[in-house]
């Protein structure tokens, strides 16, 4: 059976310190490449070529300082895309046009809803599979808070809720982990404010400092979310909550455990083992790549697909169209813009610089 050929792209330079500006995720790409015997690390591109000869000194790949070179040379199967978001579609887009198989990309989808859109619809047209890395789908904690759900512990499922740091760099992994609980469900609509006051630049992409945002579901199942210093308000990476229950993941509370549940009238929190996962890991990296590839050799869809990543970053620009609009926002989104962004360029939202 052929392997794989498995080309990066964006490699970036490995920080002593991961950081939200520097994770080197095309390593950890790798690494998961790697541990499959049906993949072979073929080339990386990075327009810093002292970046792609330092990952080339590790994977033993050919360097190129030219994505559409190493297209245009290599015939990969798959390529893995781990740069800024806003480089994102324009990347896919090279990749699929050049035929290869499949293509892994790093999140958010990209800064605008109209190029997350077109990326996703031109690999649908070509027959790429499409897939981003919101990998805590594979964590053991989520899974089994899933499972908790799916067995009716909790009863009917009534609210998805989540505290994290940002709707979009971070958000995209709650919002798709909610989707993921309320079994892929796209959004009716959404509703939401933010507080920018303070350039936050991530991969130079504009992130809110504090948010609120209420949405609701087709089947009447409610989601809440609360960024920046309102994340203590839900108190957890994320809280399930049922007619007869509550599932807690990653609760803010010192001490607490990575899942646990508490039956409403029944008492104290009951902690479910993980086996030493948390809501980062380890080892939720390596399933996703192994999952991606999988997928590929099988002919079935990655729960990693476009579709899902699009349910979740639908939602991520509608919160912003809602402070856009000052009102709330009926689903399918119809903008192409980042409304973020527009605010920004427009004045009407000044953040300060970060000091």
């Amino acid at each position: 059976m052929p392997k794989f050929r498995v080309g990066f792209i964006g490699t970036g330079r490995k920080p002593e310190r991961p950081s939200r500006l520097g994770f080197a995720m095309a390593y950890a790409h790798a690494e998961g490449y790697q541990q499959l015997p049906d993949c072979e690390l073929v080339a990386c591109a990075d327009i810093v070529e002292e970046n792609a000869r330092a990952f080339a000194s590790v994977y033993n790949t050919k360097v190129y300082t030219s994505h559409r070179e190493m297209l245009e040379k290599e015939q990969l199967d798959i390529v893995s895309i781990s740069t800024w978001p806003m480089t994102h579609a324009a990347l896919v887009i090279d990749c699929a046009k050049a035929g290869v198989k499949a293509i892994h990309c790093e999140k958010p989808m990209d800064y605008t809803w109209g190029a997350a859109r077109l990326m996703a619809q031109e690999c649908e047209r070509r027959g790429v599979r499409l897939t981003f890395n919101h990998q805590r789908r594979f964590g053991k904690p989520f899974r089994m808070a899933k499972q908790l759900l799916d067995e009716g512990v909790i009863g009917k499922l009534v609210r998805v809720e989540f505290g994290a740091g940002n709707l979009y760099d971070y958000g995209t992994h709650n919002f798709d982990m909610c989707n993921y609980f309320n079994g892929e469900s796209p959004a009716e609509w959404v509703m939401a404010q933010i507080d920018y006051h303070t350039e936050n630049l991530i991969f130079g992409t504009h992130n809110e400092n504090q948010a609120y945002a209420l949405w609701k579901y087709p089947n009447g199942v409610w989601g809440v979310a609360s960024t920046g210093a309102g994340a203590w308000l839900i108190g957890a990476h994320h809280r399930i909550i049922g007619s007869d229950g509550i599932i807690e993941l990653g609760s803010m509370e010192p001490g607490a455990p990575a899942l646990r549940y508490r039956r409403f009238g029944k008492g104290e929190w009951e902690t479910v083992d993980c086996g030493g996962e948390d809501m980062h890991g380890p080892g939720y990296i390596e399933r996703a790549i192994a999952d991606i590839v999988a997928a590929l050799r099988e002919g079935r869809e990655s729960e990693l697909c476009a579709r899902n990543a699009l349910n979740a970053t639908e939602i991520i620009f509608a919160c912003y169209e809602s402070v856009r609009r000052r009102g709330r926002v009926d689903l399918p989104l119809t903008i192409a813009d980042n409304p973020l962004v527009d605010l920004v360029e427009r004045g009407e939202i000044k953040p300060q610089p970060e000091r």
